[in-house]
């Protein structure tokens, strides 16, 4: 597989095939909300979006970074979502890199979105559908976020099928920038358990994909092996 890996601010085309890689914390949160029950995340590409979106449809969880907002009911962390119940619940998710990451690749024809927590799913998605050639988005730090660029080589390695010791990819993640802000509370709206949690490797069966659906990003669980929406009934 041709593997390239770029920031955001790199993309200068639409790829193909776009894994978008927010290890710390939307695609681990993304995870775990739909381990927790929520059927469909949209993606929002502002704060007064992700609002509209919920006076609109007062039922829907609206989720952001940093500390808690008025409007908002809950904030981009898996510590503090995993005991939530979003059993059907559509989740509105605004983040400062994951969600902006998605969104510069709606265009191409297929983005995963992803985490350690799904590394192995995406891997055998690509697998399963000969992806030859795939854009790896890492989208902390202007590309250059430690814990993206682990995950998504890690994600490669394994997509063509290589025997592959996740640890060390583990252990850069752990050790950057953004474990020890996190581990430091530079950052708000954080658990403790945040950045064990983000290092789970393959905690969930599933990929995430997204998708357009009528004016919005949305992303939704699929197991590996599940037809592609159009083709069948996705998981």
């Amino acid at each position: 597989m041709d593997a390239r890996y770029l920031g955001i601010a790199e993309l200068t085309d639409t790829p193909s095939v776009a894994v978008v890689v927010d290890v710390m914390r939307a695609y681990t949160v993304a995870a775990w909300a739909f381990a927790r029950g929520a059927e469909k995340i949209v993606l929002a590409g502002s704060l007064d979006e992700a609002l509209t979106l919920k006076a609109r449809h007062p039922d829907w969880v609206a989720l952001k970074d940093g500390a808690p907002a008025p409007g908002f009911d809950a904030v981009n962390s898996p510590g503090l979502l995993r005991s939530a119940d979003l059993g059907g619940r559509t989740v509105v998710q605004k983040t400062t890199a994951g969600t902006v990451g998605a969104l510069a690749v709606r265009e191409a024809s297929l983005v995963l979105c992803a985490g350690f927590v799904v590394a192995e799913a995406t891997a055998r998605v690509l697998r399963t559908r000969g992806c030859d050639r795939v854009t790896f988005v890492v989208t902390g730090e202007d590309g250059r976020a430690e814990e993206d660029l682990a995950c998504a080589q890690y994600i490669a390695r394994r997509a063509d099928g290589a025997a592959t010791d996740a640890g060390e990819f583990l252990r850069r993640a752990g050790t950057s920038r953004a474990a020890t802000e996190l581990e430091q509370g530079v950052r708000e709206g954080a658990h403790p358990d945040d950045v064990a949690l983000c290092l789970e490797l393959d905690s969930f069966p599933f990929a995430m994909v997204a998708a357009p659906e009528d004016s919005l990003m949305v992303l939704r669980p699929l197991a590996a092996l599940a037809p592609w929406p159009g083709e069948g009934a996705a998981a």
